[in-house]
């Protein structure tokens, strides 16, 4: 099976895309009679019948004006759409020329192919690093003539404080809430696979990627016999222990799991290939500090804006939070805490958009504490030079009508940021009218009464949410059509 680093991505996706597939007939929209844009905007809301908190606005960002509003000034998680405040912040402290950085560092003299001491595998905080990329460097290493090392095999994560898990709160074997380091690999997650045999599972852990699937010991599963829950973790040493329940398991298939010790994840997977190029390392031991060494090889990522694109195309947490946590380190001169980097991302937001109030307590916007109102998030997109800068690494967001089917929607266009959680829904962004005006928007929506009963039962995806967040993605759409079609 070849996986492509696209197909990672798309994987790790926590948001749910307002677009259809390309492949579907377009349909025109039928123009109806023009209604005052404040009367149409509030007969949409009130036909939406949605439950909980509902946040509008439309603004110019020519003049600053806001045209359209509803319950401007609430204050709603912003789900992903963190992402695209993330995405400024990190461009406009780290520059566009940044890429994170992996070295493989050489402590001790390197004579005749024998490395006489320590050999340093040292993460930049890549988030976007995977399988193939060590093995690349790997053969780096080869190729210069590395046959032996006569010391340990250290491994280096600073770059980036540990966290554990991004949110606490939610289900322990979502992949798209995995550890975060300074050492990361396929986005911290390992391929589950299984297989029915008789009465009986054959079962892989790998950390696969385009070309390879190396098998791993870092993470171990179990079958067992119950209903629920479907997963159960527990650490045993540097181990990820994972129980599945049979009866959740079908004849065969996969999915990603979250990896909690990212830097010994990657270190198992960068030894099995150097073994398999007659090098053989120790057991690999984590350092605090980094010493002086010489590089033997490096795999530098993407150029800042094509990972941020990536990043709000595919919606990849572990990518927010690293870039947000590099942004505020190099904005600090040194490494600091998810909470109060992300304290740290609420001011400067404030202060690139002076009056606003944000409150954000991650870079992705996993965690549903953040909070933001649509009117705040509309004076952040009209702030100077903010849609130059934004719209170009936002996505595309289709017009489709209620069978999902493309509208032909003229010149009206929409580029976004959306935003998914159980029973949250944030869509964020800029729309060109059919009449060529461009224009800046937020849509929130959250029903917090419901998500907390639904984070109570502990379930990936609680009873309703599937039907609302589908109800507030039409909403979006309605609310859209009417601006980009037929108000402006």
């Amino acid at each position: 099976m070849r996986l492509t680093r696209r197909q990672m991505l798309a994987g790790t996706i926590a948001s749910v895309a307002t677009g259809a597939h390309a492949d579907v007939p377009l349909r025109s929209y039928r123009p109806v009679a023009r209604t005052a844009p404040r009367d149409a905007l509030e007969g949409i809301i009130a036909r939406a019948g949605l439950a909980g908190q509902i946040g509008v606005v439309l603004g110019d960002p020519a003049t600053g004006a806001v045209l359209e509003s509803y319950n401007a000034s609430a204050s709603l998680p912003p789900a992903s759409v963190t992402k695209a405040v993330t995405a400024l912040y990190a461009l406009e402290t780290l520059g566009a020329d940044h890429r994170f950085t992996t070295r493989v560092l050489a402590q001790g003299a390197l004579r005749d192919g024998i490395l006489d001491g320590n050999l340093i595998l040292a993460g930049g905080g890549d988030p976007n690093l995977v399988t193939d990329d060590l093995a690349r460097l790997v053969d780096a290493l080869h190729a210069a003539g590395l046959r032996e090392v006569t010391g340990a095999f250290l491994i280096w994560d600073g770059a980036l404080p540990h966290l554990d898990q991004i949110d606490p709160t939610q289900p322990a074997h979502v992949g798209y809430n995995p550890a975060l380091g300074g050492l990361n690999l396929n986005f911290n997650r390992v391929h589950f696979e299984w297989r029915q045999e008789g009465q009986s599972f054959i079962t892989a852990m790998d950390a696969r990627s385009e070309n390879y699937r190396p098998p791993v010991t870092i993470a171990r599963m179990q079958i067992v016999d119950r209903d629920l829950p479907i997963f159960t973790h527990a650490r045993d040493g540097d181990v990820d222990d994972w129980t599945v329940a049979r009866s959740a398991l079908n004849a065969e298939g996969s999915r990603w799991l979250p990896v909690r010790a990212p830097s010994l994840y990657a270190a198992e997977v960068f030894a099995t290939f150097a073994r398999s190029r007659g090098i053989v390392l120790g057991a690999p031991r984590v350092i605090a500090d980094l010493p002086q060494a010489a590089e033997l090889a490096r795999h530098d990522g993407q150029q800042l804006p094509e990972l941020l694109t990536d990043m709000l195309r595919y919606s990849t947490n572990i990518t927010a939070e690293a870039v947000g946590l590099t942004a505020s380190a190099a904005i600090a001169g040194q490494p600091r805490g998810l909470h109060t980097s992300a304290l740290a991302m609420s001011r400067w937001t404030a202060a690139r958009a002076p009056g606003i109030a944000p409150q954000f307590e991650d870079h992705s916007g996993l965690g549903d504490g953040s909070q933001i109102s649509a009117s705040d998030m509309v004076r952040f997109l009209q702030a100077p030079d903010v849609m130059a800068r934004l719209r170009p690494v936002m996505r595309d967001i289709r017009l489709v009508d209620t069978n999902q089917n493309p509208i032909n929607a003229g010149q009206a266009t929409v580029r976004a940021k959306t935003g998914t959680l159980n029973f949250v829904s944030a869509l964020a962004g800029y729309v060109r009218t059919a009449r060529g005006r461009d224009l800046s928007f937020a849509i929130f929506a959250a029903d917090l009464d419901a998500r907390d009963r639904g984070k109570a039962l502990g379930e990936e995806i609680p009873p309703g949410a599937r039907t609302w967040n589908t109800r507030s993605r039409r909403l979006q759409q309605d609310i859209l059509q009417q601006w980009g079609l037929r108000a402006y």
